[in-house]
């Protein structure tokens, strides 16, 4: 793949820069515990059925589809805070993907973007401190906006320029990637997606395990 083809890469967080989806998943897990295990249980099927979605509309649907009538616990901001607390943790330790600086030496003259499903606020404060900010100088876009309106504005405000690639982890990813006309590379090495192999082939999509084998 020739990268310096595109003008703009833009990137999901969870499992394609940081090996953060297990950190989600457990922070999901905690935070309905006060509803019971088979309620907690419950909402990580439901986050890992749809990955790339924020965390106040899998919390929405949780409380208003998910737990049983009548069942008492956290009420959605008790949720999400406590949500919060687990991943902010989990997010300043995890993993980051292996040549990522190389990637960025590579493309320089592209610009960079993260678009990912996690809390905007939350993301660039963690990007800050692990110094990772500055090489996404096309910005860094989270919830509560979805991925959709995010690539939509951007590249209607001219930060996106085209052609553009997005690399993501998801089935949301490249169908956000597909309705914005952007091309998209399934990154599976530490997904959440136990179709993924059926997916891409069905849509005819190119997969690599982790961003350091786009380098080759």
């Amino acid at each position: 793949m020739n990268l310096n083809h595109y003008q703009t890469l833009i990137f999901d967080c969870d499992g394609v820069i940081l090996n953060s989806n297990q950190v989600k998943t457990q922070a999901f897990y905690k935070a309905a515990l006060s509803y019971g295990e088979a309620a907690a249980e419950s909402l990580v099927n439901y986050h890992i059925h749809h990955g790339g979605i924020s965390r106040y509309r899998k919390f929405e649907v949780f409380l208003n589809q998910l737990i049983p009538p009548e069942t008492t616990g956290l009420n959605l901001d008790e949720l999400l805070a406590l949500y919060a607390e687990e991943v902010r943790r989990g997010l300043l330790t995890c993993e980051v993907a292996e040549g990522l600086v190389q990637l960025r030496q590579q493309t320089a003259s592209s610009r960079w973007l993260i678009v990912s499903g996690g809390d905007q606020n939350e993301l660039r404060d963690i990007f800050r401190q692990r110094g990772l900010d500055s090489l996404f100088d096309g910005g860094i876009f989270g919830s509560p906006d979805t991925k959709e309106q995010i690539l939509h504005r951007e590249l209607d405000n001219g930060n996106i320029k085209q052609p553009a690639l997005f690399l993501g982890d998801s089935q949301y990813d490249s169908q956000a990637a597909m309705a914005t006309g952007f091309d998209f590379v399934f990154i599976s090495g530490w997904t959440e997606f136990k179709g993924w192999q059926k997916y891409c082939n069905e849509h005819n999509l190119p997969h690599i395990k982790t961003l350091a084998h786009i380098l080759y």
